[in-house]
């Protein structure tokens, strides 16, 4: 067996192979959506969303030929992924910015703390990229590096920027300028009101210089009393800088606005159309008018939270977060990155004209003969953990003590006296759920000894909010067990099974309601739950920001 977290979370002292070690022989996954199901011209359209399945908060840089694209990653470990592509359509995982626990302290926060908003720039003057994020639990902070794809600096700290979504901006001489996100100067006026801030920034001396000078307070004249003014990004036209702003909050009523001036201090102009992209005055895509039961395949909701960049062709396009919900404004998948070809008329640029809904299909000619795998679109994986793919599992929170091994004979994982309720280091790897409607399904070779002890699948959206799906005990006898979480935890269906025999487990995602199935010992699969409400992993119920993971979990902590 060999040992992982060589996803840099840790060292691991060997594990030898007991009672209370799970091993789990494979993880299969199969995503079968009807917005995927479409025949295109790979080499000259792509599919939106372009990162499906927990992929919110995009930012991306250019830098010569190469472009690279960033997404929040929350309180999982490593954190910060990273992708590269030559096309903007076809990314490959490049690991994580954040892959040493001097980079990315994450303990005791909850499941939506951790990392939000990174913002990723190319600063030419040196040949430096920056990645520049909040730590809700520790602060904003960035990295810099000569390469991506060969590691990032120990953590820079900001004291001086405070709130939350800083971004780098480097103007053609080389000054740099960081803007963010944080309370206005005494005090909000209303509720939801924010501030826009500038902050000087010394190249060469890594830190901030000067006070902040608040540059936009409340955010734009949409509404009257503008709402979560954030993820401001800076740059610059010809004699004009931009600043573009997510505005509205991160939900159903989510916009991108922007605004301009002739130096970065201001006066701000607003751009006579804003917002520059939103989806909200769309039927069907605000959950006050989404009518209960029904369906649009290709609904996007929540769009907004934006980057923009010019492409080494001359033209414009943006990433932006978006959802895909089945019912209500109800998703599972979290949210994902989308683009879009940006457009110019008098100055000012639009992602998407009002009225227009985010589309699934989008023209794009020249496309990479390397095409992303299991990123978008319907796909199927198996892992049979001879080794780890470290773009695809995480740890949640910083590892602790945790023992876990790969080989021949699949996945080992110690079990913990950790549960998935607690705010610590569980003994489980995660995988995104990137459909609405999925299969995951796994064998699990454990031999529980109390009812406290269990290996299986878990579901998870928060602490308080998931399902734990496994081979424990009750009543003295090994059984099948499945807990549904939404505040308080309840078994709703259980069987007893074969104490010494492997077991096989089956998740069958259908939108809403999910089917559990189970195996004993190379037989059919029996149905131990149909039709179980999985509302509980949606954003809107469980109020947290990351999509629905699936993972490999044990506990002697039940």
């Amino acid at each position: 067996m060999k040992k992982i977290f060589s996803l840099a979370m840790a060292a691991l002292a060997s594990t030898t192979m007991m009672a209370q070690t799970a091993r789990f022989s494979f993880f299969a996954y199969s995503g079968n959506d009807e917005r995927f199901a479409k025949q295109i011209d790979a080499d000259n359209q792509y599919l939106n969303p372009i990162l499906a399945g927990f992929a919110p908060d995009p930012s991306f840089c250019r830098a010569g030929n190469d472009y690279y694209l960033v997404n929040s990653s929350f309180t999982f470990y490593p954190g910060v992924p990273i992708y590269k592509s030559n096309d903007l359509v076809n990314w490959r995982s490049i690991g994580h910015v954040l892959n040493r626990e001097s980079q990315l302290p994450l303990r005791g926060q909850n499941v939506s703390g951790g990392i939000f908003a990174p913002a990723i720039s190319y600063n030419p003057k040196n040949k430096t990229f920056y990645m520049i994020t909040t730590n809700v639990g520790w602060g904003n902070f960035y990295v810099k590096s000569k390469d991506p794809e060969k590691g990032w600096s120990e953590p820079i700290r900001l004291p001086h920027v405070g709130g939350i979504d800083p971004s780098f901006y480097f103007d053609k001489d080389g000054r740099g300028y960081i803007v963010n996100n944080d309370e206005p100067i005494g005090g909000h006026d209303y509720e939801g009101q924010r501030s826009i801030f500038l902050h000087y920034f010394d190249v060469k001396g890594d830190s901030t210089v000067g006070k902040q000078i608040e540059i936009l307070r409340g955010g734009t004249h949409v509404q009257k009393h503008p709402i979560w003014i954030e993820g401001p990004h800076m740059f610059r036209v010809g004699k004009y800088y931009y600043l573009m702003c997510a505005e509205g909050g991160t939900c159903d009523w989510h916009s991108e606005v922007i605004l301009r001036a002739t130096k970065p201090e201001g006066p701000w102009e607003e751009c006579p159309h804003n917002p520059i992209l939103t989806q909200r005055d769309l039927p069907g895509r605000s959950s006050a008018s989404y009518p209960k039961g029904h369906h649009e395949a290709e609904v996007v909701t929540s769009a907004g939270h934006a980057d923009i960049l010019q492409a080494k062709d001359g033209k414009w396009w943006a990433v932006f977060l978006g959802c895909r919900p089945y019912e209500g404004d109800m998703y599972n998948t979290g949210r994902d990155t989308y683009m879009l070809p940006v457009t110019w008329k008098d100055g000012w640029p639009t992602i998407l004209e009002k009225g227009k809904a985010v589309p699934t299909v989008v023209n794009k000619a020249g496309l990479s003969k390397s095409k992303s795998k299991y990123l978008t679109g319907n796909f199927s994986y198996t892992d049979k953990f001879e080794s780890i793919d470290n773009s695809r599992w995480m740890s949640l929170r910083n590892p602790e003590n945790i023992e876990i091994n790969t080989g021949k004979g699949g996945l080992s994982i110690k079990a913990k006296d950790v549960s998935i309720t607690e705010k610590k280091n569980p003994s489980a790897l995660f995988a995104r759920q990137q459909h609405e409607n999925f299969t995951a399904e796994t064998e699990v070779n454990f031999a529980p000894r109390s009812e406290k002890d269990l290996a299986g699948f878990v579901l998870l959206q928060k602490e308080t909010h998931n399902f734990v799906f496994g081979k424990t005990m009750i009543d003295g006898k090994t059984a099948v067990t499945l807990t549904r979480r939404e505040g308080m935890g309840t078994i709703i269906a259980s069987a007893f099974v074969d104490a010494d025999k492997p077991l096989k487990l089956k998740v069958v995602g259908k939108g809403r309601y999910y089917d559990f199935y189970y195996a004993e010992n190379g037989s059919e699969y029996k149905l131990l739950a149909k039709g179980v409400d999985a509302s509980n992993l949606s954003t809107q119920k469980s109020g947290g920001f990351i999509g629905a993971c699936i993972g490999l979990y044990a506990t002697t902590k039940n």
